[in-house]
């Protein structure tokens, strides 16, 4: 069995993953069609163009227009039931989804339009595919902290949807620290807690995720490399990482998927996973992202099934349900070897 075909055998859970990054060209164009809007684009192939970017920032122009397309709650439904649908497809049992509220909530889109379709959505994969997804509220951290703060007021009658909070977006210029406060509150409601950090930003955007906001992953992460201090803590403590191959790649992080350190990272004990983080803007889905490193960097067969095992661990799955996973993984790796 090759390890592309390993690949997609293997049951997984991905960690780091936006749902708005997951919009296709094609419905992106069918929502525009449905809702009226027009798009500065003509066809679906110059929608696909255009998601030819320079940096994150340009990505995230991109990324902010298209949402616009997302109005009622079908749209978030079928937004979510594509990649549910994909994560049937590349046997992946476990996905814990990021949303950005405020990106909706700023057009107007109410909390419970955009909620209501994406666990619509969630139920149904779970009652024909056996999956289980976590949702992870996510503030965006190029907005002051007190439209996180107001938009977790606005959140708390759904809570009970929502199974950890994240910050994302624009990374440079806009450090952990400048979220302590809602993060705090966010703790003492007893959630789990996500941030990206080290993706453009400084190794020091890691440290104070980690001591300021209490993470419980580091979202990126891969500039922990600089810091030796930093890779010890890490090791020590095994706090995940969610890393983003292909997203690294079209956003320039590394020049070269040669270049990545994700290999490094895990042959030095840290806990790195694998993980597609906005797959339709950045070439790839989950099992994608798994087959570019393998392709790149010799990854062979143990290490490809640590990394798996690596975003089973790092799931805020319960305990139980973590062992089914593992054995399952367990059971492909046996047919593998024989």
């Amino acid at each position: 069995m090759s390890l592309t075909t390993l690949i997609h055998q293997i049951p997984k859970a991905e960690l780091h993953l936006h749902i708005e990054g997951t919009l296709t060209p094609e419905l992106m164009w069918c929502l525009a069609e449905k809702h009226g809007i027009t798009l500065p684009y003509k066809s679906v192939e110059e929608i696909r163009q255009a998601y030819l970017f320079e940096d994150l920032q340009s990505f995230l122009d991109l990324y902010y227009a298209g949402a616009d397309v997302l109005r009622d709650e079908d749209d978030f439904f079928e937004l979510m039931w594509a990649y549910l649908e994909r994560c049937h497809e590349q046997n992946i049992v476990h996905a814990e989804v990021m949303f950005d509220p405020q990106t909706h909530l700023h057009r107007g889109i109410e909390f419970d339009v955009f909620i209501s379709g994406f666990t619509r959505a969630i139920n149904k994969a779970k009652d024909e595919f056996g999956l289980s997804v976590y949702l992870i509220l996510s503030f965006l951290r190029h907005l002051p902290e007190s439209d996180a703060i107001e938009t977790l007021r606005i959140a708390r009658p759904y809570l009970d949807k929502v199974h950890a909070f994240g910050l994302d977006s624009s990374e440079l210029g806009h450090p952990p620290a400048k979220f302590e406060r809602v993060f705090n509150q966010v703790k003492e409601l007893g959630f789990k807690i996500v941030a990206h950090a080290g993706e453009e930003g400084p190794p020091s955007y890691i440290w104070e995720a980690i001591e300021l906001l209490n993470v419980d992953r580091v979202d990126h992460g891969v500039r922990c490399q600089e810091d030796e201090a930093l890779l010890d803590y890490l090791k020590e403590h095994q706090i995940p990482l969610t890393v983003c191959p292909l997203s690294n790649l079209k956003l320039c992080v590394v020049d070269d998927m040669k270049q990545h350190n994700i290999k490094w990272l895990l042959e030095r004990g840290l806990r790195v996973t694998v993980n597609s983080d906005d797959p339709t803007y950045f070439g790839g889905f989950l099992n994608e992202n798994y087959v570019a490193i393998v392709d790149a960097l010799d990854i062979n067969a143990q290490q490809l099934k640590q990394l798996v095992i690596n975003s089973v661990l790092s799931s805020f799955l319960p305990e139980d349900e973590k062992r089914t996973i593992m054995s399952a993984i367990e059971d492909v790796y046996s047919q593998h070897c024989n």
